[in-house]
């Protein structure tokens, strides 16, 4: 069987390869551009199998793929996806691409098939792919990158913000602490210098009623200006780390009943200390620290509560966790007030008026970290207010 002679020019100068095999897989026919695409001499695949051009590791099965094929003859193309490979005469494999057209005469059953050889078109498309591949790194490394700068400039802008925010919190403390100065260090040395005079004039007089009088008036005022320097001392040395806790065995209904009788000589007139222990006496505390917080609770109770009002102390230790409470019945702690308590020089608004730096409790939240407790409390305006520390052993 022979192709007609208008095709032959179409065949033989085609520039794919073209081959045409019978119901027997013989090739009949083939044009130069498959000879040469297989690596074989003009004439030399006339009236071999088509296997011959079939990579060993296929051929048991393509028998098999021939009659699926015969069974139902039509157009197919074939190796697009790069998975079909023809077999060169030097034993070389390449990818190829093949469509097969069916037709019948009455010679019998034929075949022709086209090939091309898609070496080139899957080396770009790998490239294409790798080109791809190597792009998409590169997009993500720029990312990272992007990424990356774009976190220092929100740990930057987090860092001038809290720096910022410092500085702002430092020139409301310096203000705070000018205006508390200004107001705690004058006042006693106003009522110093004027009770130095009175001391002299009923000194001349010999009144010995007022002079006593006016010299407790300095007393008190130098104990007054004594309190704001420790507290002051107190914060540098608490802020600069200079504070340990070194607890000792002690004995604390002993100890609190000692403060209590220390505290005696601040009490306003008719004001009365009670003083309820339980569970065991013997803990294991640092001392200056503890007298150091009672101090401030029981001389707060003091300040802010009335003439013969009750002070009532408290302590409890259970299940290895020591609490140490003291309840007075005194102007109490505003619901507004309560949230700023512990901040440095804040003062209640309802305390204006009385004695006081703003440093106390801040002190006493710092003394309660050192010795890995807390501060708790309760407090109702014009009734009273609850202070209780509570430190586990």
């Amino acid at each position: 069987m022979t192709v007609s002679a208008s095709n032959d020019v179409l065949f033989f100068y085609a520039t794919e390869g073209i081959l045409v095999t019978n119901e027997r897989r013989e090739i009949i026919q083939i044009n130069p551009s498959a000879e040469k695409l297989f690596g074989y001499g003009e004439g030399e695949l006339i009236g071999k199998k088509i296997e011959v051009l079939v990579p060993k590791r296929v051929v048991e099965k393509h028998p098999e793929h021939i009659e699926r094929f015969n069974r139902n003859p039509h157009p197919r193309s074939m190796g697009a996806s790069s998975d079909l490979f023809g077999l060169k005469k030097d034993g070389t494999e390449f990818p190829v691409e093949i469509s097969l057209s069916p037709y019948t005469t009455l010679e019998g059953k034929f075949v022709i098939a086209f090939i091309v050889d898609i070496t080139l078109a899957i080396q770009a498309k790998e490239k294409l792919k790798n080109y791809s591949t190597e792009l998409e790194k590169h997009v993500k490394n720029r990312t990272l990158i992007l990424e990356e700068a774009i976190q220092e400039l929100e740990k930057t802008k987090k860092e001038l913000f809290n720096a910022l925010n410092k500085e702002k919190e430092l020139n409301e403390l310096k203000s705070r602490f000018v205006s508390m100065a200004s107001h705690e260090f004058r006042t006693p040395l106003t009522t110093m210098m004027s009770s130095l005079s009175l001391v002299t004039k009923y000194g001349e007089h010999n009144d010995k009623v007022n002079q006593t009088k006016h010299v407790n008036k300095i007393k008190t005022s130098i104990n007054n200006l004594t309190d704001i320097l420790n507290d002051l001392l107190s914060v540098g040395k608490l802020e600069e780390g200079k504070i340990e806790n070194m607890p000792e065995e002690m004995n604390l209904k002993v100890y609190i009943t000692e403060i209590i009788s220390e505290m005696h000589s601040l009490a306003k007139e008719g004001q009365n200390f009670t003083h309820l222990h339980t569970g065991s006496e013997i803990v294991s505390l640092d001392k200056k620290i503890l007298k150091n917080i009672l101090f401030n609770f029981i001389s707060n109770a003091i300040k802010f509560s009335k003439e013969n009002g009750e002070i009532e102390i408290a302590a409890h230790v259970i299940n290895s966790t020591v609490r140490i409470s003291v309840k007075d019945n005194g102007i109490g702690i505003s619901q507004e007030d309560q949230k700023h308590l512990f901040e440095r020089f804040f003062r209640g608004h309802n305390a204006a008026h009385i004695q006081g730096t703003g440093l106390g409790l801040h002190i006493v939240a710092k003394y309660a970290e050192q010795m890995n407790g807390s501060v708790d409390f309760q407090s109702t305006q014009n009734i009273g207010t609850i202070f209780t520390i509570i430190i586990p052993q």
